[in-house]
């Protein structure tokens, strides 16, 4: 996964707020094939994914009220991350992440 600190402030949150949806997914039985698909979200990682976004919110001085209860089955839809496919996509479409790469 993407490191938080070489996100921008709006994939921060924009993240942040998929791992909520996520977990809202899961708990009604969703589909989530097509981020499953494009290497996009591995629900046995979705909790400590959101504390590393988390963390990184209250590092850059941005309030976070809103932890993530681990109250879905995190074996509902095991897939894997691309690191690689993720840091092209996100440096491809945005500058700011770009730049933040190069640090």
């Amino acid at each position: 996964m993407i490191e938080p600190a070489a996100m921008c402030r709006q994939h921060l949150l924009g993240e942040h707020v998929e791992c909520h949806m996520f977990r809202g997914s899961l708990l009604k039985g969703t589909t989530l094939t097509g981020f499953l698909g494009r290497g996009l979200l591995d629900s046995r990682r979705l909790v400590s994914r959101h504390d590393q976004l988390a963390q990184e919110m209250l590092h850059r001085g941005y309030r976070h009220a809103s932890p993530l209860p681990e109250d879905f089955d995190i074996n509902a839809v095991p897939g894997e991350v691309d690191v690689q496919v993720s840091m092209a996509e996100i440096t491809s479409r945005c500058e700011d992440c770009r730049r933040l790469q190069t640090r």
